[in-house]
């Protein structure tokens, strides 16, 4: 499957990074996901190596994308706005992002208590059990990625796309502060994730409210 029309060789960088900006606004790679490699991409453009890297590359300056060390370029937002926003939040005080993220987190719990749909009910327990299971195995890694993963799908089930678009502008910061506090402490705050989803499957706002407020206890103060 090639990425729409062939490239003309006029401004190439300029074009291929339009046409993996436009794919990634149209939704080809959601928030989390990983691009197609170097040497995919050649072949999808049908331009050079050297070309996609600076396309991709503007699209790293942008905010859209995120290098990984290790692990390749992920989508870290869909839209330019929320390139922007990520990279300010990037530069804020943690303690700042992490209130933003509670108030966030809070109300998207009770909306998605309210308005869950049975394919968010669905999707949340498997996430559910999959952060679970990473955390039992110890894949700490993995665990993080997970939890993540949870909770945006909690502000999805919300169904409120001005959430989802700060939720996921907030992400690589997010990233950051769940990596060094499960990587310092080894806490996993199971009772606390179970109690959270339990009550917005079951449509319980109060107890929904309570459950995500839970979760920032230790993390705010």
């Amino acid at each position: 499957m090639t990425l729409g029309q062939p490239v003309r060789r006029a401004s190439l960088i300029s074009q291929v990074t339009e046409q993996l900006r436009s794919e990634i606004c149209r939704g080809r790679w959601a928030v989390g996901d990983r691009i197609p490699t170097e040497p995919e991409l050649t072949a999808l453009t049908g331009t050079s190596r050297n070309t996609v890297r600076e396309a991709v590359q503007a699209l790293v300056h942008t905010g859209l994308l995120e290098r990984r060390q290790g692990s390749g370029t992920y989508v870290v937002a869909t839209s330019d706005i929320g390139g922007t926003l990520g990279k300010y939040f990037a530069t804020a005080h943690e303690r700042d992002v992490q209130e933003l993220r509670q108030t966030l987190d809070v109300t998207a719990a009770v909306l998605a208590a309210r308005r869950r749909t049975s394919d968010d009910v669905a999707r949340l327990e498997k996430l559910l059990d999959e952060r679970n299971n990473r955390f039992a195995e110890s894949d700490t890694d993995a665990a993080v990625e997970a939890d993540i993963a949870l909770h945006r799908a909690i502000v999805e089930a919300s169904h409120n796309a001005v959430y989802l678009e700060f939720y996921d502008s907030l992400l690589p910061s997010i990233r950051q502060t769940v990596d060094r506090h499960v990587h310092t402490t080894g806490r996993g705050f199971h009772y606390e994730h179970t109690a959270l989803v339990t009550a917005v499957i079951e449509g319980d706002e109060e107890a929904a409210t309570q459950a995500a407020q839970a979760l920032f206890v230790e993390l705010i103060g």
